[in-house]
């Protein structure tokens, strides 16, 4: 039997609406200012934290493999299944590699450009969200509980 925290999952995914709005002002706005470079570069981070912390909460919730890095936690999940044919891995890989450059090396992060992920992940972070759900009701049923 796995103990999958379901509502711990959806609490998480519920942070991707509010991802995306934000991303979305990034980039139709975009204008090279220190402000919106700070939007967007919160909101990437956040949406790495997303889908890594929901990542986790399924590789631990099923006894998947133990992940090595944030890059193996993508791997786990897609090689379990649980991105479907969704075509999301390799993005979701790259938004990943962002993580050390967005948490350790901020201060050399280029915030006056706009990063190519800004304009196309909320559909991934869309789907991504989509997948997981779709994962958890074929495994466990369509219940929430947790």
């Amino acid at each position: 039997m796995y103990y999958v925290n379901r509502k711990q999952i959806e609490v998480i995914l519920e942070q991707i609406p509010d991802l995306n709005e934000g991303l979305r002002h990034a980039a139709s706005s975009w204008d090279g200012s220190t402000m919106l470079g700070l939007v967007q570069e919160r909101c990437l981070h956040l949406a790495v934290e997303v889908v890594t912390d929901v990542g986790s909460c399924l590789i631990d919730g099923f006894i998947m493999r133990d992940a090595g890095s944030y890059e193996d936690i993508i791997s786990i999940i897609h090689e379990e299944k649980v991105l479907g044919d969704s075509g999301i891995y390799g993005d979701l890989t790259s938004l990943v590699a962002l993580r050390k450059p967005l948490v350790q090396d901020y201060f050399v992060w280029e915030r006056q450009a706009l990063h190519p992920l800004t304009l196309v992940l909320p559909d991934i972070l869309e789907q991504f969200a989509s997948e997981v759900r779709r994962y958890l009701d074929q495994e466990l049923g369509s219940e929430v509980t947790g």
